[in-house]
C-alpha cells in the first residue's frame, strides 16, 4: 500500500500526477465519445420534454407561479473585492440590500460544468474587471448553480434549461418590481453556461428579447450540429457575440463548440487551440498557480476564451481586432485584412453592435500567449523572380522600421518552392506597435547547399554589367496593415542591384510603384 500512495501522491509536480490530472478532466469526455450515439439519443430524448409544438418562443416562464425560490443563487457584487450579496427571487428588499441600481446595465456571468463544486477563480477576476475598469457603471451578478453543475456532464447539460428558465425567471421579475428593461441586460456564460444563457434569452415571455448575450467557448459535447432551439443562437438575444477557443477533437468531440452560434464569432488563433497551453508549458504554469498549475494547463486552451473577455475590459486601449475569414488557411495567408463593410470587428466586451443581415459572420485573428493579448496583423506580398533555373525553399529573416520602434527579427519561411516569377502572400503579426512602418531589412538566410550552390555559379560563369544567373529578384513588397488599413508599397534602396543573393540583407524603402524610372529598373 505505501507504494502505491507514493505512486500517486500529487504533494510534488511528477509525470504520473498530471497523467492522473489529465485522466480525471477528460475521463467524462472520453465517455461521452465512447457512448456518443447513445447519449445523443438521450439527449434529444430530454430536450423534446422540454419543447412545445408552437415553437421556441412558446417555450415561456409563469415567473409568480412556476418560480417561488430557485435552484440558482443570484450574487450581486458591490464592490470588486467583495464575495457577493445574494438576490432572491420575490425578494424586492434583497435587491435594496445588494444595492441593485435598475438605472444602470445588469451584467451576469454564469459559469459551467463543475468538476469539484467550488466557483473558479476566473470569476472574480472577471467581477473585479467590470466593477474597475468600466467608463460606464454597471450592475454585476453572478449565476451560481454549482448545486446542478457539480455532477456528471450529462446531468449538467440536462439542467442547463432549468437553470435557464431561472436566469429569465429573475430578469422578468426585475422588470415587474424594479421598472428594469430586459434591454439592459448581458448575459455572459462560459462553456455549459453561454447554453444557460441562451435558454434564458428563448425563455423570455413577450416580443422583446434581452441586450446582449456573449458565449465564452460554449461547451461542444452533446450541442454541436444540434438545432437553434438546443443551444446558444442568435435569436436568443438582440446581440449575440461568441469566442471559441478549444474546438481541437479529442476522440470525436471538441471542449468547445465549432459551430457559429452567435452574430460574431471569434476565432482566435483558428479556434483550436491556444499558445502557451501546450502541455510542455506546465513548469510554466507551476510557477504562477504551484500544484493547480496540472488542472490550469489542461483546461487552458477552454477559459483562454474567459481571459481573452477579460483582457478586452483591463486594456481599454488595447483592443483586439478581428476579421472576417472562410478559414484560417486564408487567414495565414493574410487574405482577409479587410474592414470593408463590416468585415472586421473588436473582440470582447467592448465590440460594435452593428450586424446587419442573417449570416453568422466567422471572424479570426492571433493572439499573444499571455495578457495583453493583442497583435498587430500585417499582409505581406513579395514579387519573387527566380533566376537559378532551380526551385528554391529559402528562408528569410525581416527587421521592421517603424514611426515608433524597430522590431526583432521576423524569419519567414515559405509554404511552398519559389519557381519563376510569382507574388506570396503571408501573415506577419508583431506583438508591440511599431507606428507607421518606414523600412524593411529583407536577408536570405542561406542553408550550406544555396552558399555552395550560389559559389559554384560564380566560379562558372563569371558576373558582368549585365549577369547571366542573377539569383532571385525582389521586385516589390507590398504591405496592409490591419489596424490602420494603411497600404504601403516598398522597393529595394539601391535600384541599381535588385538581385537577392544567399546571407546578403537589402534595405526596402517606402517607393511609388507607378515612377517610369522605378519600372525600368525591374524589369
Amino acid at each position: 500500500m505505501a507504494e502505491t500512495r507514493s505512486r500517486w501522491d500529487c504533494s510534488e509536480p511528477s509525470p504520473n500526477c498530471f497523467s492522473v490530472e489529465l485522466a480525471r478532466y477528460l475521463r467524462c469526455y472520453t465517455f461521452l465519445a465512447a457512448s456518443h450515439s447513445s447519449l445523443w439519443k438521450l439527449r434529444q430524448e430530454e430536450t423534446s420534454k422540454c419543447k412545445k409544438p408552437a415553437g421556441r418562443r412558446s417555450r415561456v416562464v409563469e415567473t409568480k407561479e412556476a418560480l417561488q425560490e430557485t435552484e440558482t443563487r443570484f450574487l450581486l457584487f458591490k464592490e470588486e473585492t467583495d464575495k457577493g450579496c445574494q438576490i432572491r427571487l420575490n425578494h424586492p428588499d434583497t435587491l435594496e440590500q445588494c444595492g441593485f441600481n435598475s438605472s444602470l446595465p445588469l451584467v451576469m456571468i454564469i459559469h459551467g460544468w463543475s468538476l469539484d463544486g467550488f466557483l473558479e477563480n476566473w470569476i472574480w477576476q472577471m467581477v473585479a474587471a467590470l466593477k474597475s475598469q468600466l467608463a460606464q457603471p454597471v450592475n454585476v451578478g453572478l449565476a451560481d448553480w454549482l448545486t446542478l453543475a457539480y455532477s456528471h456532464y450529462t446531468v449538467a447539460v440536462r439542467n442547463t434549461r432549468l437553470v435557464g428558465q431561472e436566469v429569465a425567471a429573475l430578469i422578468q421579475w426585475l422588470e415587474e418590481s424594479a421598472q428594469f428593461s430586459r434591454s439592459n441586460v448581458h448575459l455572459i456564460g462560459y462553456s455549459l453556461g453561454a447554453h444557460v444563457s441562451g435558454f434564458a434569452g428563448s425563455y423570455m415571455r413577450g416580443k422583446h428579447k434581452i441586450g446582449r448575450i456573449t458565449g465564452l467557448d460554449a461547451a461542444g459535447p452533446l450541442f454541436e450540429g444540434s438545432s437553434p432551439d438546443d443551444r446558444l443562437s442568435p435569436d436568443d438575444a438582440n446581440f449575440v457575440d461568441a469566442i471559441h477557443t478549444f474546438t481541437r477533437e479529442h476522440m470525436g468531440l471538441s471542449v468547445g463548440i465549432k459551430q457559429p452560434i452567435a452574430h460574431y464569432d471569434f476565432y482566435p488563433n483558428g479556434g483550436y487551440f491556444q499558445p502557451g497551453c501546450h502541455f510542455l508549458e506546465l513548469y510554466k504554469h507551476i510557477t504562477k498557480h504551484g500544484l493547480n498549475a496540472i488542472t490550469q494547463t489542461i483546461k487552458c486552451s477552454h477559459e483562454r476564451s474567459v481571459h481573452l473577455f477579460i483582457d478586452s475590459v483591463l486594456h481599454p486601449s488595447r483592443q483586439s481586432t478581428a476579421y472576417q475569414c472562410g478559414d484560417m488557411g486564408s487567414f495565414s495567408q493574410g487574405l482577409c485584412l479587410s474592414c470593408r463593410k463590416g468585415r472586421c470587428n473588436t473582440m470582447g466586451y467592448h465590440i460594435r453592435q452593428e450586424w446587419q443581415g442573417k449570416k453568422h459572420k466567422k471572424l479570426f485573428l492571433v493572439t499573444r500567449a499571455q495578457s495583453p493579448f493583442k497583435v498587430y496583423h500585417y499582409q505581406f506580398k513579395i514579387q519573387f523572380i527566380n533566376q537559378l533555373k532551380k526551385p528554391v525553399e529559402p528562408t528569410f529573416t525581416m527587421i521592421l522600421l517603424g514611426t515608433k520602434e524597430e522590431n526583432q527579427k521576423i524569419t519567414i519561411t515559405l509554404d511552398e518552392e519559389i519557381t519563376s516569377n510569382k507574388t506570396y502572400s503571408f501573415l506577419i503579426t508583431l506583438d508591440v506597435d511599431i507606428g507607421e512602418l518606414t523600412m524593411i531589412k529583407f536577408k536570405w538566410e542561406n542553408g550550406a547547399v544555396w552558399t555552395n550552390v550560389w559559389n559554384t555559379v560564380q566560379t562558372i560563369i563569371p558576373w558582368s554589367q549585365v549577369p547571366l544567373y542573377s539569383g532571385l529578384v525582389v521586385k516589390t513588397i507590398k504591405v496592409k496593415a490591419g489596424e490602420t488599413q494603411q497600404r504601403m508599397t516598398f522597393c529595394s534602396e539601391n535600384t541599381d542591384g535588385l538581385q537577392l543573393h544567399p546571407s546578403q540583407e537589402k534595405t526596402f524603402v517606402r517607393c511609388d510603384v507607378n515612377s517610369t524610372k522605378l519600372k525600368r529598373k525591374i524589369r
